[in-house]
């Protein structure tokens, strides 16, 4: 295998999946694949930041041999406990076995409560150093970015971040490097990443961003667990961070997103669009039933207007949409605006459960939704065309 050096005596040492579709029980799609970055540390004390999904694990062994023996290894750092990232560590430590894994507490927890207690571990603090000869670990708590137990660890010599789950992006290449990849795919899965992963955290990202300006930790590399090393200008994604994280993307931008029984809902929604966009505003259109919910989240981050359209099926929504609602209710994509609409038979109920759930995620929800019965003629085309140029005076005001 090629050495793959980030730095000098820094190797990625992970794996690319480049099959993997969806992530966290098909909560995420991953059209693009991902990777599991692993990095080993060749210094006095020989430390490996990270392992592997568990499949990966020889993978992963055979890229550490082609550089060091690696039962070399004294330290295996665990920035978080997902088994995306800690399924490989009882196996290195039996590759290794005068390793000892160096955690947070939280990750201790978490480490134990899925692997045993057998695995040598050691808890570090927010702000601890430990040298391994030239270099210095120093690790930074980022509690719930984006489980209890997740930190970063901090190489000040070479200003590197080793960022574990934040900055990351599902990205399958054979390039590993900013400067080497498409900037457009690697923005637009880096956004799609913290829409689906972390805008439930997004006040704590703000902090932890702020901290690290603050203390004026110089970064020249992010390396994230997943997808590309950010080297050529990791301002950009901590940049792009803080606008997700404080609100300011998406101003004029509305997202429509509807699923249709007969084709009636799809009708009003391509009328909407139509007003919004006589109106002035950015619009996306996005069938559920052609589109991942995770998809249409990833575009909802960079949005100020959301609005939902859905047939009525037993006095509630279809099931794509229902999926969508319990997705931006558990992400808390709350201050923005938002609206309904939807075609009934018999009985409606639809609409009603689409106010209900985006109120209640602190959305706010100006303007009544359009309902129609049966299929809309004429007249109820002309409502949904108003209904768009009236959400669009409200998302301005």
């Amino acid at each position: 295998m090629q050495r793959i050096e980030i730095s000098p005596g820094i190797y990625w040492v992970g794996a690319v999946d480049w099959d993997v579709r969806t992530f966290h029980g098909a909560h995420h799609a991953t059209e693009m694949g991902t990777t599991y970055n692993a990095y080993l540390i060749d210094d006095d004390k020989v430390t490996l930041v990270d392992t592997v999904h568990r499949k990966f694990t020889q993978e992963m062994v055979e890229r550490i041999s082609d550089i060091l023996d690696p039962s070399e290894i004294d330290y295996i750092v665990a920035n978080h406990g997902e088994p995306d990232h800690s399924g490989s560590i009882p196996e290195a430590l039996e590759f290794a076995p005068n390793a000892t894994v160096l955690c947070s507490k939280m990750g201790e927890r978490s480490l134990e409560g899925q692997f045993g207690g057998d695995l040598r571990l050691r808890t570090v603090g927010n702000g601890e150093e430990v040298s391994i000869g030239d270099r210095t670990l120093h690790f930074i708590e980022a509690r719930m970015l984006h489980w209890p137990d997740s930190m970063f660890t901090y190489l000040p010599e070479e200003r590197i971040l080793l960022s574990n789950d934040a900055f990351g992006q599902h990205l399958a290449s054979n390039k590993r490097f900013d400067d080497q990849v498409d900037h457009c795919d690697l923005m637009k899965e880096a956004r799609t990443y913290y829409a689906n992963i972390l805008n439930p955290y997004s006040k704590l990202v703000e902090r932890k961003i702020s901290e690290i300006q603050e203390s004026g930790l110089e970064i020249g590399m992010i390396a994230p667990a997943h997808g590309i090393i950010w080297r050529n200008d990791p301002g950009k994604i901590i940049q792009a961070y803080l606008d997700w994280a404080t609100g300011k993307a998406g101003e004029g931008r509305v997202i429509v997103a509807y699923e249709t029984m007969w084709g009636g809902t799809e009708n009003m929604a391509r009328r909407i669009v139509e007003g919004l966009s006589d109106a002035g505003l950015e619009v996306k259109m996005q069938r559920l039933s052609a589109t991942h919910r995770s998809e249409v989240i990833a575009e909802l981050l960079e949005a100020k207007g959301v609005i939902i359209g859905s047939s009525t099926l037993n006095k509630g929504v279809l099931p794509q949409v229902a999926e969508l609602l319990s997705e931006i209710k558990g992400l808390e994509f709350g201050d923005r605006i938002g609206g309904a609409f939807g075609c009934y038979g018999w009985g409606g109920g639809a609409t009603k459960v689409i106010a209900q759930t985006l109120e209640e995620t602190g959305i706010e929800m100006p303007i009544d939704p359009v309902r129609v019965n049966w299929y809309p003629d004429e007249d109820d085309l002309e409502r949904c065309y108003r209904y768009g140029k009236d959400f669009a005076d409200k998302l301005r005001s």
